[in-house]
């Protein structure tokens, strides 16, 4: 007879699951506001009553997509295991490692913006209070390995370098397909990136 698997999901969670991809599906095709939970029940092949199981509400479903869909789970180990010599050449490969990982997956910067529109980005208190212990001892160290900094708060630190990513990843949507965007330079990221850590200012002679 075999065993189960100590980490397999039980039933409820992968009714939980399917429930998250069909309403996520339906998040991006319809919007929030024009989904229903019938529509999330029948794209998950449930009973209406059967979500409720599960979820009181739409909004439990979009916080719970939040949570469990959210990309840091996916990026974070990557970024925490990022090489570099320096904190320029670490930053860097972070900042690569998100980026080509957000930019594989579009549904990732939709569910963003209806976080934003729709929701006023309530629900990322709560992805903060899960993610913060585990990013912020990044940043802790890279104030402590490089006196030079300007910024001695790592939560200030942490916080700018996901606005730096957020407002790369909103502009190229903008701006790709358009004449600025063909007047952007080859690395685009790097030099983003550059700007970041160094400023739009030359060094003082």
């Amino acid at each position: 007879m075999q065993t189960k698997e100590k980490d397999a999901p039980t039933k409820g969670e992968t009714t939980r699951l399917a429930i998250e991809d069909a309403a996520v599906a339906l998040f991006i095709e319809h919007g929030y506001h024009a989904t229903s939970m019938r529509q999330i029940a029948d794209r998950a092949g449930l009973a209406l009553g059967g979500i409720y199981n599960h979820f009181t509400s739409k909004e439990e479903i979009f916080e719970a997509i939040v949570l469990d869909k959210h990309p840091y789970k996916k990026i974070l180990p990557l970024v925490l295991e990022a090489q570099g010599d320096d904190m320029e050449s670490f930053l860097q490969n972070a900042v690569n490692i998100t980026l080509k990982e957000l930019g594989s997956e579009p549904m990732y910067m939709k569910l963003m913006f209806i976080e934003f529109v729709e929701f006023n980005g309530k629900h990322g208190a709560s992805m903060l209070a899960e993610i913060a212990p585990k990013v912020l001892p990044v940043f802790e160290r890279m104030i402590k390995g490089r006196k030079e900094l300007r910024v001695t708060n790592p939560a200030l630190l942490m916080r700018s370098f996901f606005g730096m990513i957020i407002s790369y990843l909103i502009t190229e949507m903008l701006i790709s397909k358009s004449v600025v965007g063909k007047l952007m330079p080859k690395d685009v990221a790097k030099a983003y990136t550059d700007i970041y850590l160094h400023g739009v200012l030359k060094e003082p002679v």
